[in-house]
């Protein structure tokens, strides 16, 4: 009989295309290698270096004739690395904005969010905070992705439209009037204006004789000290020793 020959063939498996990672963009260079190295590989953490996107600074920037509407602009240097983050972002399957957790590190993800969002339609953009630097606090971050904070960026975007507009507009009046090259801020100048009127107000004080009048009291082993502020019905504004002695003696001949 004759013996039948088996043989095996070799089968290989086409390699679809390499595997798509997560983008997480931090402020901060140093906190992104320790945050990626935190994550593994299947992770990309970009620095943002601060922001990106703000309002010109060579005018106004802000339209105050229709609801202070800002007008934003990639901050001069910072255009190639925004590109850069869009890129990246293309790769990914989803961004995680992890910029620092407050008022301006929500508008940093903001802008960067909707930059990258205008290159990558549909792509998952979402925020993450942490309080700390430690491989739990990143990981828990990471398994905790929210939307933008809205009042946090319409806070920062309140303040950031009253500091240009107070800078704006005061600071030449600062340089006219003091000196060149100062800048007038939305908290400093108001608090000048109070030292400067309480000033005025020391300045032009005339100071006025003021009495008072006080007696003791004593009921068995109680005893306390009396202010007069009132004398037959009226409010007491004793001017100078003569009122003093009149009241006083007024009171003892009763």
């Amino acid at each position: 009989m004759a013996s039948e020959k088996t043989t095996t063939k070799k089968r290989t498996k086409k390699s679809g295309s390499a595997a798509k990672t997560t983008l997480v963009i931090v402020e901060s260079p140093a906190k992104a290698k320790t945050i990626e190295k935190y994550l593994g590989s299947k992770y990309v953490v970009l620095a943002s270096m601060g922001h990106l996107i703000d309002l010109p600074k060579s005018r106004l920037g802000v339209d105050v004739e229709h609801d202070f509407v800002p007008e934003y602009l990639t901050i001069r240097g910072k255009a190639k690395l925004l590109k850069e983050l869009q890129k990246y972002a293309k790769k990914s399957d989803r961004v995680l904005l992890a910029s620092d957790n407050d008022r301006e590190g929500e508008a940093i993800a903001y802008h960067i969010g909707n930059a990258i969002e205008a290159k990558n339609e549909g792509l998952p953009i979402r925020r993450i905070v942490f309080n700390e630097i430690t491989p739990q606090a990143i990981r828990d971050a990471v398994k905790d992705p929210h939307e933008l904070d809205e009042d946090k960026v319409n806070a920062q975007k309140a303040r950031r439209v009253l500091d240009r507009i107070v800078g704006y507009y005061l600071s030449p009046l600062l340089w006219k009037k003091v000196k060149n090259g100062l800048s007038a801020g939305r908290v400093q100048s108001v608090a000048l204006r109070l030292i400067c009127e309480r000033e005025k107000e020391v300045e032009s004080f005339i100071p006025e004789e003021y009495w008072s009048l006080e007696a003791d009291f004593k009921k068995g082993r109680y005893s306390f000290t009396g202010d007069l502020v009132s004398y037959k019905g009226d409010k007491v504004a004793l001017k100078n020793e003569a009122e003093v002695r009149a009241i006083m003696d007024a009171v003892g001949a009763a």
